[in-house]
């Protein structure tokens, strides 16, 4: 009995491989094993090939953008979109004469024809690569920057295809990654990092002023944004200082300017002369408040300071 089951699955086996061989023929459907892969440089030519022997009157050729949606490029003997004023047809492929970053992506030919076995089908594949040179890249230097911080340069582009590779230059001598290889700074502690664009200095310095600019480049061709000057200044302790002094002056003028307002009456409420000490600050001891703590003349502070 087991025998026999195994002989019946074997017959059944092979009538299936039977039909599905007379299926391909009927209907001769095929696609190509060779994934081609095209690469241009954006606003030259470029020629998507599609591997079929040779166009005959009765072949029917579709030409196909494959995405999210599928678009036709060729359709009905004409090209579609915007290829009809870039592109033209050479037998069954596409020369585009002016590849844009958009035209980027997956394209399918398919290739109908009548055969003795019926419809033939075939399908082949095209991937076209634009590689895009950089843009201008945006340059992030900071105009100022105080000794011994840590100060970071940004550099970014958006544009190249393949992703470009950044360069810092300083008063237009490029930057080594490695600082102890660069002769004229030696002294100089920084980190530049070519893939992500930033140069960061771990203790800015002195030394470190100086116009600084940034170049993008990938195999298509390179880009530099304008220089940019940065200015490196010791912590000014003494301008603190004397801008600290001159507020207080303020604030004690403001304090005297007030009580003597108040003593010639210009202040018709107490409540009006307390919200205005209020105002200029709830921990500051007036001149007009030390005079009635301690007895002293009413006018005395007023006096002093004309």
């Amino acid at each position: 009995m087991a025998r026999r089951s195994r002989h019946h699955l074997l017959l059944l086996l092979l009538r299936y491989l039977v039909v599905a061989l007379d299926y391909h023929k009927a209907y001769g459907f095929s696609a190509s094993k060779d994934h081609q892969v095209v690469t241009a440089i954006e606003y030259q030519e470029a020629i998507l090939a599609c591997k079929y022997p040779k166009k005959t009157v009765s072949s029917r050729l579709e030409w196909k953008k494959l995405g999210r949606g599928v678009s036709f490029v060729y359709y009905q003997q004409a090209l579609q979109g915007d290829f009809k004023d870039r592109a033209e047809m050479i037998d069954f492929s596409i020369r585009i004469k002016n590849v844009t970053r958009n035209d980027a992506g997956k394209y399918r030919c398919e290739v109908s024809a009548p055969s003795e076995q019926g419809q033939n089908l075939e399908e082949d594949t095209v991937t076209l690569e634009v590689l895009v040179a950089p843009a201008v890249p945006s340059c992030e230097v900071p105009n100022s920057a105080l000794r011994g911080t840590v100060v970071e340069l940004r550099c970014q582009d958006k544009e190249g295809n393949p992703a470009p590779e950044y360069t810092w230059f300083k008063n237009g001598v490029p930057l080594s990654e490695n600082p102890k290889l660069g002769s004229q700074i030696t002294n100089s502690s920084y980190t530049m990092n070519p893939k992500s664009g930033t140069l960061q200095f771990n203790t800015v310095s002195k030394m470190d002023s100086g116009e600084y600019s940034c170049e993008a480049r990938n195999s298509v061709g390179h880009r530099r944004c304008p220089g940019k000057r940065m200015q490196v200044d010791d912590l000014n302790i003494s301008g603190i200082i004397a801008a600290v002094v001159i507020v207080a002056l303020v604030i004690s003028v403001c304090g005297l300017g007030v009580c003597y307002a108040q003593r010639k009456g210009y202040f018709s409420k107490e409540t009006s002369f307390q919200m205005t000490m209020a105002k200029l600050g709830p921990t500051y001891l007036y001149p007009c408040q030390l005079d009635r703590a301690y007895g002293f003349p009413e006018d005395l502070w007023v006096r002093t300071l004309l």
